[in-house]
């Protein structure tokens, strides 16, 4: 029988990586309740890049078009809406957490990395208490950008609120989170930290806030695939249920070589750089898409998923840098 070139067995990266993945899990065993590492697992770090990569995108544009115009860029909102997409990004974590304890959906079968609640890291009312911590926390942060970009800011931050709850309690249930990544990882924080400090919103940012969601949705879309099981025993009815296993691998390739076609929009802003350096983006994007493909099932598709991020956030990178320099050596 022929060898699958990228199953883990051939591949000494992925052997190593599950080395140290199972040397993590022991050292979880002896982790106290709501002790500062319970709390740290809880707030998953590593999903920040999530939260950083459209705002870092908004801003290199912002940036380059400000000093197109010889418009000051702000940086106090700018370190604003950083600090509001982390924020609410530790708290969509929490909430997750939470709620798929209360439903269930974290047991013993869970694939993915190990939840807080579920674990008993946490406890259930400090989890209540935290919640309302960091929402009110990712209040008070956005609030002053109510000052640069009028009242409607009150509104997006109702509804980055709101819908927060609502991923995780309905509509993820519904097959709505590809979606919800979409305008919330993409259109949302792209479009308004940009006009945050142009007071416009251009074609190109649209676009690159489209390109930046489908970037992101990835993420979601190796989750969903490797919970696939389970998320239907749950009754968990997410996009890749509804549309099966093989058109699920090949959406996973197409999104990442939408996202980086979609750039071409910045050639014709004067930003050539920021449609070719994610073009290095792509070529990671297609490894892990193979490496995805010879692994199919189980806990190994955790190693997917770390990879996925790290492209994701290099992704966010080389487009930043590419705006950047274009705008220098314009």
């Amino acid at each position: 029988m022929q060898k699958n070139l990228f199953s883990l067995p051939n591949d000494k990266f992925f052997c190593k990586k599950l080395y140290f993945c199972k040397q993590n899990q022991r050292k979880m065993e002896d982790i106290r309740t709501d002790s500062l590492k319970a709390w740290l697992l809880a707030a998953r770090p590593k999903t920040l890049s999530g939260a950083a990569v459209p705002v870092m995108m908004a801003l290199a544009l912002a940036w380059a078009d400000c000093r197109a115009a010889g418009v000051a860029f702000q940086w106090l909102p700018a370190v604003l809406c950083l600090l509001f997409a982390f924020i609410m990004q530790i708290d969509a974590n929490f909430i997750n957490d939470y709620f798929d304890f209360r439903k269930g959906t974290d047991d013993e079968n869970r694939l993915g990395p190990r939840r807080a609640c579920a674990q008993g890291w946490v406890r259930i009312a400090s989890m209540r208490r935290v919640i309302v911590l960091t929402t009110a926390a990712a209040c008070v942060v956005g609030l002053p950008l109510v000052f640069y970009g009028g009242w409607p800011m009150v509104l997006v931050g109702v509804l980055c609120v709101l819908f927060c709850f609502l991923y995780t309690t309905h509509l993820s249930y519904m097959g709505l989170g590809d979606v919800l990544v979409l305008v919330f990882f993409g259109l949302v924080p792209v479009c308004v930290t940009y006009f945050l400090q142009l007071h416009t919103v251009t074609v190109e940012v649209v676009v690159c806030s489209v390109a930046c969601g489908l970037v992101i949705d990835t993420l979601l879309i190796v989750n969903n695939y490797r919970d696939r099981d389970t998320d239907l025993r749950a009754g968990k009815n997410t996009l890749v249920l509804r549309i099966g296993e093989r058109a699920t691998e090949r959406l996973f390739l197409a999104l990442g070589l939408m996202a980086v076609l979609l750039g071409v929009v910045c050639v014709f802003s004067g930003h050539l750089l920021a449609f070719v350096f994610p073009f290095i983006y792509l070529f990671l994007h297609t490894k892990t898409w193979r490496k995805m493909l010879g692994i199919k099932h189980g806990k190994a598709l955790n190693l997917i998923l770390a990879e996925n991020a790290r492209n994701m956030f290099v992704y966010g990178l080389l487009f930043a840098i590419g705006v950047l320099l274009s705008s220098v050596f314009a």
